[in-house]
């Protein structure tokens, strides 16, 4: 990761605000925060060739697709940006995530496989919640047979991302667990009234092993695995939950910011750049270069310990 000059201590608030503004301001701000300064782009043929030190030779914007394989900019950046471990990663993703494919053993078909979507929400410990109805399948099949998996995948739309299977035990919620884990559950679902039905109870599933696969267009984890205790020692990035409200502010008042911000922070020419989500490390854009699509990650100079 190249570091970017800056005198500046990195701070996190609520949502991003980009400025253009002249050399002597920074750019970058979260809210009315200073983060980190980006100074205002560079011409890309610095930019092109800056990830290639041992070449004296620049690159002219017209000449990016000559003399730069962009893809090849795109692969040393990623490889050098900094990240989340893999199962601070995981843990996190699974932490904000929502939804997921339930796969348990049929019962009606025997030695098939079943599978579901599910909403769900993780407890403290990272034990996904489910509310389930006794009359459904999937229910019937837990309370038959409590082996099941769950599987998430950080973006449906692109199979190359992120996705994460947790292998588990469904078990029933305590009744003395009941209050915590409802009050969890609708943090995540406030509008799931149901859960209220006489025919609707909670369900954790224990993890026993989770594992993971990622494709080249995210951040080069590759797959593995952890176990439980791997898994539920990693903590959940607190950063991330500001994920929204900070890429909902960007994508809707300085779409045009973010591009220069990526331009410059990763060498690599984007026509544009949407920002997809963020961290302590820094944060992930889907962007666009002549017709093609692809994700970036951008990493802030040092880790952004609180929103203040």
């Amino acid at each position: 990761m190249r570091t970017l000059p800056t005198t500046f201590t990195p701070s996190l608030v609520s949502r991003l605000n980009v400025y253009k503004t002249p050399p002597s301001s920074p750019m970058f701000h979260f809210c009315h925060s200073r983060f980190f300064p980006i100074p205002p782009p560079r011409p890309l043929s610095i930019m092109a060739s800056a990830t290639q030190p041992s070449s004296s030779q620049a690159v002219s914007p017209g000449d990016v697709n000559k003399e730069t394989n962009i893809f090849q900019l795109i692969q040393a950046h990623q490889e050098k940006a900094a990240r989340l471990s893999p199962v601070e990663e995981i843990r996190t993703v699974l932490d904000q995530s929502t939804r997921g494919m339930l796969s348990t053993f049929s019962q009606k078909h025997e030695g098939y496989p079943s599978a579901s979507m599910v909403d769900f929400a993780c407890d403290a410990n990272g034990s996904p919640i489910l509310a389930v109805s006794s009359l459904a399948v999937h229910t019937k099949d837990l309370l038959a047979n409590f082996k099941c998996s769950l599987l998430v995948a950080r973006d449906p739309e692109d199979r190359t991302d992120l996705v994460i299977t947790l292998h588990g035990d469904a078990i029933a919620v305590s009744e003395k667990d009941q209050a915590a884990i409802r009050t969890a559950y609708l943090a995540k679902h406030p509008n799931a009234f149901w859960v209220d039905f006489a025919d609707f109870q909670f369900m954790r599933i224990e993890p026993k092993v989770v594992r993971y696969v990622s494709g080249v267009a995210t951040a080069l984890l590759g797959s593995g695995e952890f176990s439980r205790e791997e898994y539920q020692d990693s903590k959940v990035d607190p950063i991330a939950q500001f994920s929204k409200p900070v890429a909902s502010h960007m994508n809707k008042d300085h779409a045009e910011d973010t591009k220069v911000i990526v331009q410059f922070a990763t060498s690599i020419p984007v026509d544009n750049a949407y920002m997809l989500d963020l961290d302590s490390l820094g944060f992930n854009v889907k962007a666009g270069y002549q017709g093609n699509t692809f994700k970036l990650r951008v990493p802030f100079p040092r880790r952004a310990e609180d929103r203040k």
